[in-house]
This record gives C-alpha cells, structure tokens and sequence, in this order.
C-alpha cells in the first residue's frame, strides 16, 4: 500500500509504546491535512461508505461469494489503470488504453484460436504489440511535444482500427476455456495455507522493508519511524491482509488473478519509488523546464512512460478477454477508458503530475467496481450507476484541486 503519514515525521520520544506511536502518527496525519496533503484518506472514506450503504441494502454484498469475485473483476480493468497513474504523474493523459487493450486481445486470439500458435508464444506477441503501440506514441509524444492526449486520441482511432482488420469478418473469437489465458481469471489455489502463508510474507515484508529504511535513515542522521510506528503500521495491514484471506478461504480460495495483480502492483510501485527512473518519472511531473535543466533524458523517461501504459493496457487486456473466454469488436470499446482513469483519479493520483502511486489505481478500482457490484445486487439501473461514479470521480478531482491549492499557500507544491 502507498506509504503511511510518518515518513517524514521526526524521531519519536524514546520508550515510547504502541498508544504514544498511534498518537504520534495521528498528530503528524493533522499536520499533513491541514498542508493538504490528504493521501489516500478520501477514498478509503467513501469505500468505507459504499460498502456499508450496500451491505445494509443486500446482505450479500460483503458475502465471500461476492467479495472473491469482486477481487478477479478489478484485476482486469485496474492493470490498465496502474498503467494511466504513470502517465498522469507527468501531468499527461493516454486515450488509447482501451483500443491498445482491445489490439492485444485480438493479436493473441487470432494467432492461437485462428492460426495455432502456442497460448503462451500468442501471449507475449501481444504484450509486445501492447509495448510496441504505447513506445511509438511515447516517442511521437516526447519529440514533437504535442500533447499526449492529442497523440493518444490519434492512436484511439488507430489502434481500434487496426484491431477490427486484424479480426476480420469473423467479428468474435472463442477462446479455450481450459487454455493458459482463460485460467488467468478462474484458478484459484483452493488451499487455505497459500492465502495465509501470501498474508504473512507480505506483512513481513513491509516490516522488513521498513526496518531497513528506517536503518538507513537513522545512519545519514535523517527523520525516521519508530520502531513502535513501523509495527504499528505493520500490525495493521497484518490485520487487513489476514482477513482478506479468510473470506476469499471461505470461498474458493486465492483468485490466481488477483495475486497477479498485487505482485505487479506492489512490483511497480518499487520501480516508482525506490529506482532512479522513478524518481525521473515525479521530477518530470513537476515541470519538464526544471527536469530538463537538471539533466534528465526528458525524450527517453516520457517515451518510456507511454511504453509502461501500452504494455499494462495489452495485460489488462487480455485478462478482460479471459474473464469472458471471447474476444469481439466491442473488445477495448465501452465505458473501458473511462473507468481506468477514473479509477487512477479516485484512487488519489493529482491530474497536475507528480503525485500518486500505482496503489491508487487499487483504490480506486475498488470504489467503481464495488459501486457497479452493489448496483448489480440491489437491481438498481446502469444510469444510476453511472451517475454516482461520476459524482465521486468529480469529488476526486475537486480534493484534487483543493489539496494543490493549499499546498501552494505553504509552499509544497
């Protein structure tokens, strides 16, 4: 998950516990909110409120049956989504996510259904096709300096085009229920110890990860966690992932798609944070003039930005084409591009650049598609469903300005 409120706090009193370190972090959480710095807090509220407004609707909207299938149909939408926070982070936007999405599910289909290449050969041709798309509009991008939406939108039209020719008459293709990419969304490790065991090394992790940051703080004499904080933080999202794991036992057992999905999150959000081209990514987002002049390969870092959103739109993808076992013309079409921004935007990442985590694409995948669940259950019309996703989304772009501007009145933006 993105990094708690404490990063930046300084050194806590010595011997203080668990109770001195909870009121610690949420004295320094208040300071952060008042300099506007909200974090993830809005959209964890009003998941807060979705799920319990749903469950006093329905009684099973928070069943294991329910929860487990919400946790697959995030996956596929919500890759597409991590890929839109990088382009976001530069302040920029990618409209082709839905046709290259669309253009990788057709490559594969074709080539394994329709000429026998091997699933998993199909499969990366692709993911490499995705690449290929999201590369060339990178390039065209960052060397004419016209606006990625306007590059993007050009690659809409070019991409869904080139999707319909390659599928030809045939219009949909089936694809193999028992194959590599149809298992992507409908296996599940049915033992109770994978779940368990996933929850435990994660949390382990995190506390390991954070023991060994703090390490490095203390040793360059920056501000760092406590030792009561980090177990503090730890202890939580111990408490989240095991219970996590309980209701998926209690129905089929860790969806495969979903362990997927959090690996490639968690996986990106280490290239964001702890690597120099991730660093590159947030400068960039906070004013190409200033990266420029402190040296950063501009051409190379936006360039490979619209790479990464090429290849996770081909990813989420196919994983849309394995939850249905069909590719079609109306594949990559739809409410599609919508719901990934929206759920990059949601989730917490600014639309003026530099902000945000691949966590927020999780976030916010969480609130669209529980709002689309609980609309499902209560047989509550589409257009309503639609008219509550666009008020959130609309309240998150307004926390969004909101939040700048107060950081701007103290200096942080």
């Amino acid at each position: 998950m993105p990094d708690a409120p404490g990063a930046e706090a300084r050194k806590a009193p010595r011997g203080s516990g668990a109770g001195r370190a909870v009121e610690s972090w949420i004295a320094f959480a208040r300071r952060k909110l008042r300099a506007g710095e909200v974090g993830s807090l809005p959209v964890v509220v009003v998941l807060a409120v979705v799920w319990i407004t749903f469950q006093s609707l329905n009684s099973n909207f928070l069943s294991p049956r329910n929860l487990s299938n919400l946790s697959v149909d995030i996956v596929g939408t919500g890759l597409i989504a991590v890929g839109i926070v990088f382009v976001l982070l530069l302040g920029e936007l990618d409209l082709s996510v839905g046709s290259i999405s669309g253009l990788a599910a057709a490559v594969f289909a074709v080539l394994n259904v329709n000429n026998g290449v091997p699933e998993w050969l199909a499969l990366i041709i692709g993911v490499l096709a995705g690449a290929a798309a999201g590369t060339v509009q990178g390039y065209s991008f960052a060397r004419t300096r016209v606006p990625a939406f306007v590059v993007t939108l050009a690659g809409l039209l070019t991409w869904n085009g080139l999707m319909l020719y390659i599928l030809g008459s045939s219009g949909t293709i089936n694809l193999d229920e028992n194959g590599l990419v149809a298992k992507l969304t409908n296996y599940y490790f049915t033992d109770d110890a994978v779940a368990y065991g996933l929850a435990a090394l994660a949390t382990g992790l995190v506390f390991l990860v954070s023991y060994l940051d703090r390490r490095r703080r203390m040793a360059a004499g920056m501000p760092h966690r406590s030792l009561q904080i980090i177990g503090v933080r730890a202890g939580g999202l111990a408490v989240i992932a095991f219970a996590v794991a309980y209701l998926l036992n209690r129905f089929q057992g860790l969806p495969l798609a979903l362990l997927i999905f959090l690996v490639v999150v968690a996986g990106l959000d280490i290239v964001l944070r702890r690597t120099h081209y991730g660093r590159q990514v947030y400068a960039l987002g906070g004013g190409v003039e200033a990266a420029r002049r402190a040296s950063l390969h501009v051409t190379r870092v936006q360039t490979a930005v619209l790479a990464v959103s090429g290849t996770m739109a081909a990813i989420g993808g196919l994983f849309l084409a394995s939850r249905i076992t069909s590719v079609s013309q109306t594949s990559g079409s739809g409410v599609l591009l919508l719901n990934a921004i929206a759920a990059a935007v949601i989730g917490g990442t600014s639309l003026f650049g530099g902000r945000g985590s691949t966590w927020s694409a999780v976030l916010g995948m969480l609130v669209i598609q529980s709002i689309a669940s609980g609309m499902a259950l209560t047989d509550t019309p589409a257009a309503v469903q639609f008219m509550i996703t666009g008020g959130v989304l609309f309240a998150a772009v307004v926390i969004d300005a909101l939040s700048r501007r107060t950081q701007e009145a103290h200096g942080r933006a």
